[in-house]
């Protein structure tokens, strides 16, 4: 891994690390469960909240996809060090 790279993934490592980020995701699983299928008033609003969800669960997730991928990387530099 470049230390370009090293500093891309640190940066993000540095960010999850913060009270901001966990409140950022403790403000966002509050409006996913908050969406109520009664809620929903036609075709047009279901594609909005249908939507909206998909974007939300993208950010809940974003943390744990670049730990993942930091870990594969590291891992295959391991492999193809041995």
């Amino acid at each position: 891994m470049t230390l370009e790279e090293e500093k891309y993934y640190d940066n993000y490592f540095a960010t999850f690390a913060t009270e901001g980020w966990k409140q950022f995701l403790t403000e966002i699983q509050e409006i996913l469960d908050s969406h109520q299928i009664e809620h929903i008033k036609d075709e047009k609003n279901l594609a909005f909240v249908q939507g909206e969800r998909d974007a939300l669960h993208r950010v809940v997730r974003f943390a744990t996809g670049i730990r993942t991928n930091y870990t594969l990387i590291k891992e295959r530099e391991a492999e193809s060090d041995d």
